[in-house]
């Protein structure tokens, strides 16, 4: 996979402006990833400060956000809510930095597993594991954590619009036997790994449009959300269950929690099936972000596609 996207990457001409993106980026990677985890996770927290200030439009969005889901919270709740989540994306900066050098012992002394058993009994089935996850606590780091501890996965993910930016990421992210399904070969990368056993990720919390989302609520609001982990879930009968890695304050330590197998919803109208199921998984990764609330992306403008004949809520 990354062989292709380094491919990709020489097909087309590189501006400067992108080279310099990622000039940048690797200068500062390498300047954090060089200080002691403690450094990195301060200077990261550091742009989280800075991004609080800097990011209006950010700001207004994720205030708008946990006015939507979270109505019964003060504004002052709903602010220190969300200055925990620019917290928590800059510890996931600082932790990224420094994840390429890692090794399990190292990584294992600030992270451990909640529930490995429901993933080792999903995957003795031998029909592929989704595991079901969002953009909630460091989940960059999940994924590479899985791997490191030889549990290698597959992770769909969108393009970075650098492609150079890409390529550095998807390396990182690959270290230890991950691999990368871009969303454009979505079904069929999917339908591919289920039929081999192997486990994929797929982060399915972000804003979709129909026909590839379905409206399900989330928080009470109706969200369009992608249906393509219930269409090859019920196609493959692969075992989903969620899977997210949160920072848990009172240990000072990351936790992957892995949760029970969901049971799937097979009715007898297919579409149905596809919704319910993408509603099942959307309530549980809700479950997640409520007991979470100050680790999940809400600056993310997750209610952007409304239903037919109902105004924008962004203004």
């Amino acid at each position: 996979m990354l062989a292709t996207a380094i491919q990709n990457v020489s097909v087309r001409q590189i501006s400067l402006r992108e080279r310099v993106e990622n000039l940048a980026l690797r200068l500062v990677a390498g300047a954090v990833g060089a200080l002691p985890r403690s450094g990195a996770r301060a200077v990261g927290a550091g742009l989280g400060a800075a991004a609080w200030v800097l990011l209006g439009r950010l700001r207004r969005v994720g205030m708008r956000n946990l006015e939507l889901a979270m109505p019964e919270k003060t504004e002052a709740e709903r602010e220190a809510i969300l200055r925990g989540v620019f917290r928590s994306l800059g510890w996931q900066v600082g932790e990224f930095c420094k994840m390429g050098g890692y090794t399990a012992e190292q990584a294992s002394k600030f992270i451990h597993y909640d529930g490995l058993e429901h993933y080792l009994a999903a995957r003795a089935k031998g029909k592929g594991v989704l595991v079901l996850t969002g953009h909630l606590g460091a989940w960059e780091l999940s994924s590479f954590y899985h791997s490191l501890m030889g549990y290698p996965m597959s992770l769909v993910i969108r393009r970075l619009d650098n492609p150079l930016v890409d390529e550095f990421v998807n390396r990182i992210r690959c270290l230890h036997g991950n691999r990368v399904i871009h969303k454009d070969d979505f079904a069929r990368g999917l339908l591919s790994s289920m039929h081999r056993g192997e486990t994929v990720g797929i982060l399915m919390d972000t804003n979709m449009t129909p026909p590839q989302g379905v409206f399900v609520p989330y928080f009470g609001v109706e969200a369009c959300t992608a249906s393509g982990l219930a269409r090859v879930a019920l196609h493959s009968g692969a075992a989903v269950l969620p899977g997210f890695l949160v920072w848990e304050a009172a240990e000072k330590k990351y936790v992957l929690r892995f949760g029970k197998e969901l049971e799937l919803i097979r009715g007898s109208d297919a579409a149905e099936n596809i919704v319910a199921n993408t509603a099942l998984f959307t309530a549980t990764i809700e479950r997640y972000v409520r007991s979470y609330p100050d680790q999940w992306l809400w600056v993310h403008r997750r209610w952007k596609t409304r239903p037919q004949g109902e105004g924008g809520i962004y203004g």
